[in-house]
């Protein structure tokens, strides 16, 4: 079952299901007026801060989810932010990491000892190095959208996650995130492309289902580490 008819199959199901028919004209054309021109919901004061107020707001709150973050001054400094993260955290210096163009202007070679293969997570890959869309100062989240360049086992797979975020895609609240991907969608196809899965990471996978015992690394990555990056964006 693929394209439009698919669609209309799988939403006729769900209306039967509901006891309802099809949109008559006036709700339909309510809806699509929606569809193409989302308002925002509501938005908290905390965010409405200076950029560099927002991104000490999101260190703060990535922080206070188990997330470790560092601040780096421009992108030559990012191979050996992470090679020291991983010394520290008396990991091998190997990892996976994302075939996305903009990690490939980070001065890799730099750190020699940093083995980096790029691709897909695949089970045995203990680190994985990644970007991110936006980060939001509102929870500390990243948003992470798949495609060839990010594929999602990366966010899940390895157990500990590097993310390298530049500074000017810190935003203040989720809404600017969905924005971006609706406006990076029409500028790449013109007809509102949106990526099959987006992501929503905050902090190292956690849970306390067990005595209401905080575990990490329960259902993904048992560490998070984002690299802040000062400077112009690659």
């Amino acid at each position: 079952m693929s394209g439009t008819g698919g669609r209309e199959a799988i939403l006729g199901s769900i209306r039967r299901s509901l006891g309802r028919g099809p949109l008559d004209e006036t709700a339909r054309a309510a809806l699509d007026e929606k569809l193409a021109k989302p308002a925002p919901n509501i938005v908290p004061a905390r965010t409405d801060i200076s950029q560099d107020e927002r991104i000490a707001l999101f260190t703060s709150m990535a922080e206070s989810v188990f997330a470790t973050v560092e601040r780096v001054s421009g992108a030559h400094a990012v191979p050996g932010a992470v090679a020291d993260y991983l010394a520290g955290q008396n990991l091998p210096p190997s990892l996976v990491m994302a075939p996305d163009p903009a990690l490939d202007d980070y001065p890799w070679a730099d750190r020699p000892m940093l083995a980096i293969r790029r691709g897909a997570a695949e089970e045995a890959d203990r680190v994985g190095v990644t970007g991110a869309l936006m980060g939001f100062a509102e929870t500390g989240t990243l948003m992470m959208a798949s495609g060839p360049d990010h594929p999602s086992t990366l966010n899940f797979l390895p157990e500990t996650h590097v993310v390298v975020l530049p500074a000017e895609r810190i935003g203040g609240a989720y809404e600017e995130g969905w924005a971006k991907l609706r406006a990076d969608g029409e500028g790449a196809t013109g007809a509102g492309f949106m990526p099959r899965t987006v992501n929503l990471v905050t902090g190292p996978s956690r849970t306390a289902d067990i005595e209401q015992t905080i575990t990490l690394g329960a259902h993904g990555p048992r560490r998070l580490h984002i690299v802040i990056v000062d400077g112009d964006a690659p």
